[in-house]
């Protein structure tokens, strides 16, 4: 990753490179449908009830400064690289969609003779096209602006609430349809998933991992409005997931483990009921995909698995000389385990970022207990699936225990535990411990 500062000059290539796409894909999307013979208009019943707000206008036509400012925030190559890709691919898809799905604004706008703001609105008559509409291009970007302004340490909120109310602007001042901003906030968290800022970074591993539940969450609110547009009103139960995705993400930005287990490692039932998709789809992965059903011992008397059933505990027993280290954040422990042994439930969010001084403050409690480790006692390191968090906690352990260099931990590991997988980001995060 380059680190470097950016030169003004590289930022205003990156600006000029980005101005040059939008207004050549911007201008001919519009040249190109306004010469068909209908454009058509897609809405929803609610949106006549949205209001006409005059003054809107101001934070809408700010998208040109923030277009202009962003590339001049970067604080380093890489930031700035990734904003251009994200910006030249956001708007060249969007320009696609405009040619083959072309749209138009349908509601009437109210006249805004003898005010002020007529002027802002008279400029937007003459160079605003009123055929690209879905996807609205004014949120793509505004997310992808806040992408790089929630980086600074001042005007942070400012921004945030400046966004918020362009994007809220593309409504009131009856510039976009509610379809074009659902499908505008698609195109930006896919331009995130596209080009990730820092892929193989252990740090923004959950900032990846989110934009898949935030652009999920998106897609379902799209499918449940269609769905109760044309088919009736049983499609709004999509929200319910969509809603689910959404606060997923959230709480993988914060990398919140405890969103779902408590520290003792229980689901309350309120928890259940409302993330009962998502707890459905892991317990069917557990129960059909998961290998390596019995125990793999990594060094005597340590064992690493996925999230045994009631059917596997004979492999390994109970006791309070049994040890278990339950590191999923999404099943609870089967009470067998949780109530006759020594149950510790420390949860890592699936394919997350492992935080540092908590993996530290593991893996020397699991070495330290393995030192008093009674003659019949056993340590069981698991997680869901048994591929990754297991896999790494199991690679530290044995890296203490067997005064292993981290490589060698490694390769050993992979010796062991055939499926074991340690991406990327997970190697660097090695590294830093």
């Amino acid at each position: 990753m380059d680190e470097r500062r950016p030169t003004l000059k590289q930022q205003t290539y990156a600006l000029a490179l980005c101005a040059f796409v939008f207004m050549t894909v911007y201008n001919f999307a519009a040249w190109y449908t306004s010469k068909a013979e209908k454009v058509p208009s897609f809405t929803f019943d609610f949106e006549k009830y949205i209001p006409f707000l005059p003054w809107s206008i101001i934070p809408y036509m700010t998208s040109v400064c923030f277009f202009c400012l962003v590339f001049f925030v970067c604080k380093n190559n890489e930031q700035l690289k990734v904003l251009t890709k994200r910006m030249l691919f956001t708007t060249i898809v969007a320009g696609v969609c405009f040619i083959l799905f072309p749209l138009r604004f349908s509601l009437t706008k109210p006249a805004t003779d003898n005010s002020i703001l007529d002027y802002s609105f008279q400029f937007l008559k003459i160079f605003d096209s009123p055929f690209n509409q879905s996807p609205s291009l004014h949120i793509a970007y505004a997310l992808i602006f806040w992408t790089v302004f929630r980086n600074l340490n001042r005007f942070r909120i400012f921004l945030m609430v400046w966004l918020i109310a362009l994007g809220i602007s593309t409504l009131t001042t009856y510039q976009h349809h509610f379809m074009d901003i659902i499908a505008g906030t698609v195109l930006a968290h896919l331009s995130f998933i596209v080009f990730p800022y820092r892929k193989n970074d252990f740090k923004y591993r959950n900032f990846q991992i989110a934009n898949f539940y935030f652009l999920s969450g998106w897609i379902l609110i799209i499918a449940s409005v269609l769905l109760d547009k044309f088919y009736g009103h049983l499609g709004l139960i999509l929200l319910w997931p969509a809603a689910m995705a959404i606060i997923i993400g959230y709480h993988y930005q914060k990398n919140n483990i405890h969103f779902l287990k408590d520290r003792n490692g229980k689901i309350s039932l309120w928890k259940k009921i409302f993330y009962a998709p998502y707890l459905m789809v892991y317990w069917i992965f557990w129960k059909f995909l998961r290998k390596n059903k019995r125990p793999l011992e990594i060094a005597p008397c340590i064992y690493i698995s996925p999230r045994p059933g009631r059917d596997d505990v004979h492999y390994f027993g109970t006791g309070r000389d049994i040890l278990v280290y339950d590191l999923s954040a999404e099943i609870e422990e089967i009470p067998d385990l949780q109530k006759k042994c020594s149950y510790h439930s420390v949860s890592f969010l699936d394919i997350g970022t492992l935080d540092i001084e908590e993996t530290k403050k593991l893996v020397n409690e699991i070495t330290e207990n393995y030192r008093k480790l009674p003659e019949e006692g056993k340590i069981f390191i698991h997680c869901t699936m048994g591929l990754t968090r297991s896999s790494v906690i199991g690679i530290l352990v044995m890296k203490n225990i067997l005064s292993l260099p981290l490589d060698e931990a490694v390769e050993t590991m992979k010796g062991i535990h055939k499926d074991a997988v340690i991406h990327p980001y997970l190697k660097d995060f090695l590294k830093k411990i």
